[in-house]
């Protein structure tokens, strides 16, 4: 999925990022923290789960099709095939060979199939480790303060994560973070993504301005304000 596409996918325009964006720059003026907006297509490629179930499938449509192997046989007996005995078995490993590979393809391009397919423990524990990573690459941990959260939001698995760097962990519990992934889910599962994120970052913003006053006289900008897009 193409970071056009994965916009897309969140009805969120030109304008609507920007609007995103100067709500990050206006709740960083208020805390000496950094907020980062990241989003990805998906947190892992999850192929051997696609190809797990690809070949799960077309096992049981090949036993479901033996009982009419005779059926087949006497088909192509029909059409005056000259056939040995072993073209029977071969169409049916052509047939199943076939069947996974457009299962496969099938479930690679629809998310709706993959997040059936995934197991929900993987999908979130990939959610997990590519947020993690997102929180390096974009240098959240960097900051001079360790005032840094990221706000991570992965389109297949409909999951979000919000970190935290070490300066505001010890002063801010998991679960006030965790709050505001629900609403965002929440908000996003209903399609508004742009109001879900804007909300989410104020949200973000409020608690870290408690706790993480902005200086006045030095509050420099540290990372960038607009939102992410990940590519796999």
């Amino acid at each position: 999925m193409t970071s056009k596409t994965l916009v897309k996918k969140y009805n969120l325009s030109k304008d609507a990022l920007e609007r995103i964006s100067a709500r990050v720059k206006s709740a960083e003026s208020k805390t000496s923290g950094e907020i980062v907006v990241a989003l990805a297509a998906e947190s892992d490629d999850y192929s051997f789960w696609e190809l797990f179930a690809a070949l799960v499938v077309s096992l049981a449509a090949a036993i479901f099709a033996m009982p009419f192997a005779d059926q087949v046989r006497r088909f192509y007996e029909s059409l005056n095939w000259a056939a040995p005995e072993w073209y029977l078995p071969a169409i049916y490993t052509f047939a199943s060979f076939i069947l996974i590979l457009a299962l496969f393809g099938l479930i690679n391009l629809i998310p709706a199939l993959d997040r059936i397919v995934i197991p929900r423990a993987i999908k979130s524990k990939a959610v997990s480790q590519r947020a993690l990573r997102a929180f390096c690459e974009q240098g959240v941990y960097a900051t001079k303060e360790r005032t840094g959260i990221l706000i991570y939001v992965s389109f297949l698995e409909r999951q979000a994560r919000v970190l935290a760097d070490e300066g505001i962990a010890k002063k801010i519990g998991q679960d006030l973070w965790q709050l505001i992934v629900n609403g965002l889910v929440e908000e996003i599962g209903k399609k508004n993504a742009e109001s879900a994120f804007c909300e989410a970052v104020e949200k973000c913003g409020e608690l870290l301005a408690q706790y993480f006053p902005a200086d006045k006289d030095d509050n420099p900008d540290e990372l960038d304000d607009g939102v992410v897009i990940l590519e796999r």
